[in-house]
């Protein structure tokens, strides 16, 4: 359970800290658009910081690190979810400097499936260990 609250404590450092990193980048280039950095640090605090502590309780009481591919999951939906924080970084930077990168869409969007398929492989995860309860 020690695991669920580091990540949890990780992804609440990361978000604070994407959070100071918009509001100073911003500042420092003088931008007032819309950009997708403003979202980023919100992004990282609930589907990070809220949803390990969820995962922490789901463990305390059904025991969900037992259902067998509960560790490939977790594996996945890291790298799933650290590959969108990045390509969302990417495009926000990009926005506050002015320039695109045609592809950047693309890969973005292959993130944000990634992630779809790890929230919904963590649903049957769940339901797996309900039913063993």
């Amino acid at each position: 359970m020690k695991k669920y609250l580091n990540l949890s404590t990780f992804y609440l450092i990361l978000g604070l800290a994407f959070g100071v990193f918009y509001r100073e980048f911003t500042k420092m280039n003088s931008f007032e658009g819309v950009t997708v950095l403003d979202g980023i640090h919100s992004h990282i605090l609930i589907l990070g910081f809220i949803f390990f502590l969820v995962i922490l309780l789901l463990e305390k009481s059904f025991k969900i690190s037992s259902v067998k591919s509960f560790n490939k999951w977790l594996i996945f939906y890291n790298v799933s979810f650290i590959y969108m924080i990045i390509s969302l970084t990417i495009r926000g930077i990009m926005q506050v400097n002015g320039s695109d990168f045609a592809g950047l869409s693309h890969i973005a969007g292959l993130s944000h499936v990634m992630l779809g398929g790890a929230l919904i492989w963590f649903i049957v995860i769940a339901n797996k260990a309900l039913r063993s309860e």
